[in-house]
């Protein structure tokens, strides 16, 4: 069990605080099945992963679009999962706003131009290098002006200069709020589910900067099993959202925990 926990990324420390809990049990009501030891750890991780206070579903304002302000570290498939959430609330028949901010590197705004034109929607973009509160600022405005019910912000996610970036999103989030009350309403970290501990760091760093309301976790079609999102839920006391399980537009799923729970003991991944 040990090792299915480990290689799940659940991590070490989390790995030993659970087993030593189950230990306790098993001695506590004399069980002697495998199974209900099993059993006690499912239990153990949904409750770190829903043990938070804050709403599971996407809160919605009363008036105006609701804005959702996307970062994470590049190559973890943030634009995509921008692309696919746009899909879903296509599919409810909400119009939609996708908003290129991330205007440092040269093929962003012409990947979130292709998954606007998949999903039939409009994205706002300026030319490359321009400064991206500024085209958050002015997407927002014809957010308003047009009536958009919902707005996706795809953000920088360069790592080699951390200290700009945070201060690039605080601003974007700064912004965001004078040009619209409330926004954004939603701020919604993707992460690589291969990434493992290493996700965790992510993490922390852009909880510090903006104050994360929401995870996204990718590329769980792959063998990645996600476990570090467990570890992530208990840092930050965020709410899973979705779940990345392939290239298609339509393969991101709402977060189920106990499905991913039942997930992480399996011998291989059943998202795929």
């Amino acid at each position: 069990l040990e090792e299915i926990l480990v290689t799940a990324d659940l991590g070490i420390a989390t790995t030993h605080g659970l087993l030593e809990h189950a230990r306790r049990r098993v001695k506590r009501d004399s069980l002697s099945d495998p199974q209900e030891l099993k059993s006690i750890l499912k239990e153990q991780i949904k409750a770190i992963i829903v043990d938070h206070d804050r709403p599971d579903d996407l809160v919605m304002p009363e008036e105006g679009p609701f804005v959702v302000m996307v970062v994470g570290v590049n190559g973890v498939g943030k634009t995509t999962t921008i692309g696919k959430i746009a899909r879903k609330f296509v599919n409810s028949e909400q119009s939609v706003l996708l908003v290129a901010a991330d205007t440092f590197r040269a093929a962003a705004a012409s990947q979130l131009k292709i998954w606007g034109e998949r999903n039939n929607i409009e994205v706002f973009a300026q030319q490359e290098g321009a400064d991206p509160s500024s085209v958050v600022f002015d997407a927002l405005a014809v957010a308003r002006k047009k009536s958009y019910d919902v707005v996706l912000v795809d953000t920088a996610g360069r790592l080699h200069t951390k200290a700009n970036l945070m201060e690039e999103l605080k601003k974007i989030k700064r912004v965001m709020g004078k040009q619209l009350q409330g926004a954004p309403h939603e701020i919604l970290l993707v992460i690589d589910a291969t990434t493992g501990q290493n996700g965790i760091s992510q993490a922390l760093l852009f909880n510090e900067a903006v104050e994360i309301t929401g995870i996204a976790l990718t590329k769980l079609d792959g063998t990645a099993k996600g476990g570090i999102v467990a570890n992530i839920a208990k840092e930050l006391k965020t709410p899973i959202r979705f779940i990345g399980v392939g290239e298609q537009v339509d393969d991101l799923r709402d977060f189920n925990a106990d499905e991913f729970v039942e997930a992480l003991f399996e011998p291989h991944s059943n998202y795929s």
